[in-house]
């Protein structure tokens, strides 16, 4: 998408040196924007861990590429060894995310039976590259699919705004491109149909107030930042039409997990009669999990995410401040659980689907 009108994506090879990988280091936004490079298979882990890089699908595209970098740096002396545990140390980072062992596995079964050390390097990097292209397509499409619903309430209300509620950011900040539950807003946008976006702030690393809202900002989307606690307001008030928002992993039978508080959003709409949507590339659906509560794992953060906040000091500085006392615990959870029953409706690359093991089946045979 746009920074200040040139088109990025959130990670990609340096041009003079593809064996560095570039990203957006989303800890700094919407204050600065800086490119940090990731050189070593241990850079690749700390950005996924502490919040360079976030989002199912860039999570992905990050551990195909830090996959590709670990086969850089592999020794000559028993390199499958090397990449066993550059997978593994991948994988624990994010436990919630399945497009990060999505895309480790891939990795793996890439370079399977293949002895020769340039021969892993290019096909680990091919990997990567198709990794990272198939999320912004993916991402693209489910902008397509996903319009349709925003152009029939835009109908429906004779051209007035539509008024989308999102949670946490699920922009092209967390894919490569697009972004999922912003790919029908930036296509809606594009054919000119008026949107608004109510963006929860999403605590506690404020992923709405930092990411979504200067996304809409840069793409000159019409939005307002809200407190979390006011979605529910607003659906009672019928000053929200939609609700789209991401998943980083999807069961077979439409259970989501979500950024904590997607549930509560759910709820409000199951309440208010509030088309409640999860916009997804299928990368993301764990084909293996029935049940979202009881088998997907849920990320439990440092608390220290919950007690301190970052922002911008009066003299124009990053500063982390200390809310309440120190000695006070705190937990994070990072993630909840949408049971399918909540779901209007999954947004994918290849269409709609009712959050049901059938109709996911219907779009995606290949998985029966």
């Amino acid at each position: 998408m746009n920074v200040n009108g040139i088109h990025y994506r959130t990670i990609w090879p340096r041009k003079d040196n593809p064996q560095i990988i570039e990203i957006i280091d989303q800890r700094y936004l919407p204050h600065s924007f800086i490119i940090e490079p990731l050189k070593t298979p241990g850079d690749f882990a700390t950005a996924i861990r502490d919040m360079h890089v976030r989002g199912a699908g860039l999570i992905g595209a990050a551990a195909a590429y830090g996959m590709y970098c670990a086969a850089l740096h592999a020794p000559l002396k028993n390199p499958e060894a090397y990449l066993q545990e550059a997978a593994r140390k991948l994988i624990d980072t994010r436990p919630t995310a399945k497009n990060l062992s999505w895309a480790v596995a891939r990795q793996l079964r890439a370079i399977e039976g293949i002895s020769g050390r340039e021969e892993r390097i290019r096909k680990t990097y091919e990997t990567a590259r198709r990794v990272a292209d198939e999320d912004a397509d993916f991402c693209r499409r489910i902008g397509e699919h996903g319009l349709q619903l925003i152009r029939d309430i835009s109908t429906r209300k004779k051209g007035e705004p539509v008024n989308i509620l999102t949670h946490c950011n699920a922009g092209w900040l967390a894919f490569v491109d697009y972004g999922s539950a912003t790919a029908p807003i930036y296509a809606a946008h594009r054919e000119n149909i008026p949107v608004h976006v109510w963006v929860d702030e999403t605590r506690p690393w404020n992923q709405g107030t930092k990411l979504t809202a200067w996304e809409m900002g840069q793409e000159g989307i019409a939005h307002t930042l809200i407190a979390d606690n006011t979605g529910g307001h607003l659906m009672q008030h019928a000053m929200v039409d939609l609700v789209i928002v991401g998943s980083d992993r999807t069961t077979r039978t439409g259970d989501v997990a979500n950024k904590i508080g997607t549930y509560l959003k759910a709820l409000a709409a199951k309440d208010n009669n509030v088309p409640f949507y999860v916009a997804l590339p299928s990368s993301t659906i764990d084909w293996d999990l029935r049940d979202g509560l009881r088998e997907i794992p849920i990320e439990n953060r440092s608390g220290d995410e919950v007690k301190y906040v970052t922002g911008l000091s009066q003299d124009n500085k990053l500063t982390t401040v200390l809310c309440g006392l120190a000695e006070t615990p705190a937990s994070n959870y990072a993630f909840d659980v949408t049971p399918a029953r909540l779901v209007s409706g999954i947004i994918t690359e290849r269409g709609i689907a009712a959050a049901s093991e059938g109709s996911l089946l219907q779009l995606f045979p290949e998985f029966a």
